[in-house]
């Protein structure tokens, strides 16, 4: 079993800032990558951002520029700093990490709770 925890949403005024966190724990032995997703009701989950252990970062369209991910993969756990955000940037965001075995194989993804993130206008 793997366990992740987020925390860090709320409710914003657009132009203002949230930093979300994401620790995962359990069952596994380290971390490929580290993601962070949105989800509106009614439509798709989207990537938003993502980390990979070599450090390489990338970012939807939309929020580049405003958004920064960061990850400690010593301590497995990712954040997500988010700066000017807008009302559009409401949605339930979700922590996703891939995991490995002692091998270095994948083994799979594993999701977070979701927290909500609310920007008003």
């Amino acid at each position: 079993q793997v366990h992740l925890v987020e925390s860090g949403g709320g409710l914003v005024q657009a132009g203002g800032s949230l930093t979300l966190s994401c620790a995962a724990s359990g069952n596994f032995f380290s971390l490929n990558g580290m993601n962070w997703h949105r989800q509106v009701p009614g439509k798709q989950r989207v990537l938003v951002a993502g980390i990979s252990r070599s450090g390489k970062t990338t970012y939807v369209d939309s929020v580049k520029g405003r958004f920064t991910i960061t990850g400690d993969f010593a301590k497995n756990t990712v954040f997500l700093r988010m700066d000017n955000l807008k009302p559009e940037d409401t949605a339930v965001y979700y922590c996703d990490v891939e995991t490995l075995d002692s091998y270095g194989d994948y083994v799979g993804d594993y999701w977070g709770q979701g927290t909500q993130v609310t920007v008003s206008s």
